[in-house]
């Protein structure tokens, strides 16, 4: 449903990633890749539509993520380029259109805009209790309680005035009282009808014959906010107000399965595209550990942390982390990942993680993690793990020497350390 709710709107966002995309020559008159007149045209010439259906699936694919503007510029979102593989992108799309329904439609011209916003304040309620419903909902019963509930937002912005009042030498004192709410300018029918054609207009709702009812995606899209809600509520380790990098840590003694249940609660308490940038900024800190712990959280995160990640690349802290995440993302099982990693990388990963497990683990686990490496014997891992440069270096061969029990074992790798540490 929401692949066909977005179809027109992918189209003409194709079409603008063929003919505007950097390169392309057809760009428009001024160089930039908006939908200007002249653009517009062309595009319902090249798609068999008219300038008026471009202009709507253009503003479609802004308001569901499918086109970024930026300035005067546009370019492709995440979401178009992962649409072919990915419903979630397809679905987050849809969700970000429904979340942006008042903009869908124009508003009435002929209302306050207080009063425009109050109603699009109230509507959650209102499509809550149509998930409820399960079934149409004659409109006098949607208009009760949108009155309803405007009026309780009237309410709860009255203030009390405890500041001076002039009175009259010999008046009774008169105890400060709330103001009275505001009487509305307008009936709440109109603006109703608005939103409810609005809402039917990105698929969530169909309206008609006195009666909405929503739709099987627009109740989807209504549970999935409650759960949301839900989840944010009931943090469990109540790291839910903190910043990435103190939630991380507050993370790092849960076992996994509670660990994904806090990342989860965390990133519903937040917009995705700033819980992601903090995720990213948490891993590029000098603690190995929160490093893999925001990739973890990451994952929770999905495709919308796709194109972060893609950054991340170019960054040497992160690229094994990042390498193996998208290798993931695509479908890679898990133990196989490790694949995509080179020789390097990979011994540079190997670094990363015992550095972790020396700050915040036990000797034991220390030489569970020796165990891992890739290098089939000691001379070649020390050889090797001098050789990427990871500036814990020094740190994790002195954590490794002091933990093994083979002495041998401990004197080649102090050496090994020494030499790191004079340069060698």
């Amino acid at each position: 449903m929401a692949r066909s709710v977005l179809a027109a709107a992918a189209r003409v966002a194709r079409w603008a990633d063929r003919a505007l995309g950097p390169g392309g020559d057809s760009a428009t008159a001024d160089g930039k890749a908006t939908l200007s007149d002249a653009t517009a045209r062309r595009a319902a010439d090249a798609l068999g539509l008219t300038v008026d259906q471009v202009r709507a699936d253009w503003d479609t694919a802004r308001l569901a993520g499918l086109v970024e503007v930026h300035g005067d510029s546009a370019r492709p979102g995440w979401r178009l380029r992962a649409w072919d593989r990915d419903d979630s992108a397809v679905l987050r799309g849809w969700v970000a259109l429904c979340d942006a329904w008042s903009l869908a439609c124009p508003e009435p011209e002929d209302h306050e805009p207080a009063a425009v916003a109050e109603v699009v304040t109230a509507m959650p309620q209102v499509l809550s209790f149509l998930q409820l419903s399960a079934g149409p909902v004659p409109v006098p019963q949607l208009l009760d309680l949108l009155e309803q509930r405007v009026t309780e937002l009237r309410t709860e912005r009255c203030e009390v005035d405890y500041g001076p009042r002039p009175e009259a030498p010999d008046a009774p004192a008169v105890a400060p009282g709330p103001r009275p709410a505001p009487a509305a300018d307008a009936p709440l029918r109109p603006l109703l009808d608005w939103a409810l054609r609005a809402l039917a207009s990105v698929g969530a709702l169909t309206y008609g014959d006195g009666q909405a009812t929503l739709t099987p995606l627009g109740s989807w899209a209504v549970w999935v906010k409650l759960e949301q809600i839900c989840v944010a509520a009931q943090s469990p380790a109540g790291n839910i107000e903190q910043g990435a990098e103190d939630m991380l840590r507050g993370c790092a003694r849960l076992r996994p399965a509670a660990a994904r249940a806090e990342y989860r609660a965390w990133l519903a308490a937040r917009p995705v595209g700033s819980a992601v940038t903090e995720l990213i900024a948490a891993a590029r800190g000098e603690d190995a550990l929160l490093r893999g712990l925001a990739f973890e959280a990451l994952r929770v995160v999905g495709a919308p942390a796709e194109p972060e990640v893609h950054a991340a690349l170019d960054e040497p802290a992160l690229r094994p982390y990042a390498l193996l995440w998208l290798a993931e993302h695509d479908g890679t099982d898990p133990e196989d990942a490790h694949e995509v990693l080179t020789r390097e990388e990979a011994t540079w990963l190997w670094v990363d993680t015992a550095a972790a497990v020396a700050d915040h683990g036990e000797a034991p686990l220390l030489l569970r993690h020796l165990e891992t490496a890739v290098q089939p014997t000691v001379p070649a891992l020390l050889a090797e793990v001098r050789a990427v440069g990871h500036p814990r270096t020094v740190q994790v061969l002195v954590a490794l020497a002091a933990a093994h029990p083979d002495p041998a074992f401990a004197k080649a790798v102090r050496r090994a350390a020494f030499q790191v540490h004079k340069g060698g």
